[in-house]
């Protein structure tokens, strides 16, 4: 998946298009997301005992991955993902080889 948890993103299809939100979970067997404050479905909860009352409550459901795009934290423009591959040397002597995600905008890694 192009996104991971505790990334900003915005929402650039269905009913929430153009809200932004950080990654609450992500689920990439399904390729789904869960943004905070996207999505919100009202569920109806029975009350588990005294201190935990029922009532209606507000819950994030996933959505699609392909229905959202990162947002640069540098250009702070929303940005498709390009990956590159940084070779680096370990004390052993042996290549490590690293994906990192480079915003396709400003050139800036994300992480």
């Amino acid at each position: 998946m192009h996104v991971k948890t505790n990334d900003t993103v915005v929402v650039i299809s269905g009913k929430d298009k153009g809200k932004q939100g950080k990654i609450i979970a992500s689920f990439p067997k399904q390729n789904r997301v869960s943004v905070e404050g996207v999505n919100q479905a009202t569920k109806h909860q029975k009350a588990r005992n005294q201190m935990q009352p029922g009532g209606i409550v507000q819950k994030t459901m996933p959505i699609d991955a392909s229905n959202v795009m990162l947002v640069c934290p540098k250009c702070k423009k929303a940005t498709r993902v390009s990956h590159k591959v940084n070779v680096t040397t370990d004390e052993a002597g042996k290549k490590v080889r690293e994906m990192i995600r480079v915003c396709k905008k400003c050139g800036a890694e994300i992480d």
